[in-house]
């Protein structure tokens, strides 16, 4: 059975605990604003104007996040791909989600606001950098991480059944040779 309706999905998940339902704050806070300067990795999730969405990995040294007040925080372009699918979203549409990731802790701190991009900044030593206005912050327990094995080798899959990223990008050439109209 499909599900369309939020009154269909809650007949399949019961509502959270209010503790849990209003966790989000609007602020950076003390603490999340150390767990962001210890932050080494973090996802940026974006949306262009036509819906279509873009999740990128970002890497950094710790303190590589600037908190610049308690409700901004920062950070600058690293060299990638230079496909620039997030920053020309955050053009589009201002509106970005992030998990940020602390190596060794199952815990993750979402941010959620509005972004804009900038030339040069004093943040950073970067070129190009990002500003995120904080709407809602909030924590996420590490039970998924857990689940996962994310930190656990004990619980990874073995190495010969992952295929390498060479081979990856064999095969999606070839996906994309099949598929091209």
């Amino acid at each position: 059975m499909r599900i369309t309706t939020e009154e269909q999905l809650r007949e399949v998940v019961e509502h959270p605990h209010p503790e849990l339902r209003d966790k989000a704050i609007t602020v950076i806070d003390a603490e999340s604003a150390r767990f962001l300067q210890a932050a080494t990795f973090f996802l940026l999730a974006t949306s262009a104007a036509d819906g279509t969405v873009d999740v990128s990995p970002r890497g950094e040294a710790p303190g590589g996040i600037t908190v610049l007040d308690e409700k901004r925080l920062a950070f600058g372009d690293r060299p990638g791909n230079r496909r620039l699918d997030s920053f020309r979203n955050i053009l589009q549409s201002p509106h970005v989600g992030m998990i940020f990731i602390v190596p060794g802790r199952d815990e993750t701190l979402r941010v959620n606001g509005r972004a804009s991009l900038h030339r040069d900044p004093d943040f950073t030593d970067a070129a190009l950098g990002v500003v995120l206005e904080v709407d809602e912050l909030f924590l996420h327990c590490g039970q998924s991480f857990k689940r996962g094995s994310v930190w656990d080798p004990a619980g990874w899959p073995a190495p010969e059944t992952v295929p390498s990223f060479g081979a990856m990008i064999k095969s999606t050439a070839e996906a994309r040779r099949r598929t091209r109209v």
